[in-house]
């Protein structure tokens, strides 16, 4: 990418597509274009293909989404695939019509087999059935990485994916019911040492191991490939290491300074067991993570505390 070309991210106001404008604007880029969801509804198939006709972006970054965390999947699994499923295809569909250079697409590490060999390299991808709590948003995930691979093996575009670990950072969801788990956990210990709670009661039986990479990092190796990686092959986003989530949650109650109990509901679900990526792929091309994760939790926690109206969603 030249520094003055067309740049478009979608989703710019979500956690990583904010964090990918930062980033891009950090290297000097000048010529990003975004859009909120009322200017644009990419669900819309009439409205994606006017954008792109009359924008021409020649790089686009797909960091659109509807995401949430076990609740969220599980309460609304035909919203979770059909939203995604078409979103995706508009964007996709509507920059190959319209001559994009090259598109990034973002997915999930979720779109893995529950149960495939640990540390997940790309090569695994539907070698097994997938975790029942987010298999339909994996179903669509999977949807947009393969359009992008077909397209580029029948009319030879460039449009490469990647597979992030579990994320979190600024402008993160701290929704209580509809958060992912690291969010959820900063709200809850947060809320429980303003109220001096005795204790706080967690879902599963704290055993599930995690990987978790800082948003900026994940932006910083987004515009890396953009600049340095084509291949019809996903490439996965993570830090390589991983703890249990009862170590997690020790470490989130740490930084936010609670001191009570922590409890387990253990009639609750665990999720995946293991959910560790295989990031040799990333660092043979030169790219390594930079926050370890209770600094990543800190910056986390003050964005948090700065922003009510996240707080509130």
């Amino acid at each position: 990418m030249e520094k003055q070309s067309k740049i478009y991210v979608a989703g710019h106001r979500g956690m990583v597509g904010s964090a990918i404008v930062r980033e891009l604007q950090r290297q000097g880029y000048t010529n990003i274009i975004t859009r909120t969801h009322k200017e644009l509804d990419l669900c819309r198939q009439d409205q994606v293909e006017a954008f792109f006709a009359q924008e021409k972006p020649e790089y686009v970054f797909l960091a659109a989404a509807k995401v949430g965390g076990i609740v969220a999947n599980q309460s609304a699994l035909a919203d979770f695939m059909y939203d995604n499923m078409i979103l995706e295809m508009n964007v996709i569909h509507a920059a190959w019509q319209n001559g994009c250079k090259k598109l990034e697409f973002l997915g999930s590490s979720c779109i893995y087999p529950r149960l495939a060999p640990q540390p997940m390299k790309e090569s695994c991808l539907l070698t097994g059935e997938l975790e029942k709590t987010n298999e339909a948003y994996a179903l669509a995930k999977i949807s947009g990485l393969k359009y992008c691979e077909f397209l580029n093996r029948q009319y030879g575009t460039d449009y490469i994916s990647v597979m992030p670990t579990n994320l979190y950072g600024p402008n993160d969801n701290y929704h209580p019911e509809h958060s992912h788990v690291l969010p959820a956990l900063i709200r809850r210990f947060h809320e429980a040492k303003e109220q001096h709670l005795p204790s706080v009661t967690c879902w599963g039986d704290g055993s599930p191991l995690r990987e978790f990479l800082y948003v900026d990092d994940l932006a910083n190796l987004c515009v890396f490939l953009m600049n340095h990686y084509s291949g019809n092959e996903t490439v996965n986003a993570g830090t390589g290491k991983e703890l249990t989530i009862k170590a997690l949650t020790e470490l989130v109650a740490k930084v936010v300074g609670y001191e009570g109990e922590i409890h387990w509901d253990t009639t609750r679900p665990n999720g995946t067991p293991r959910k560790l990526l295989d990031v040799s792929k990333a660092t043979a091309l030169g790219w390594t993570y930079k926050t370890e994760l209770e600094d990543g939790i800190r910056l986390a926690y003050e964005d948090f505390l700065h922003n009510p109206m996240r707080a509130e969603r």
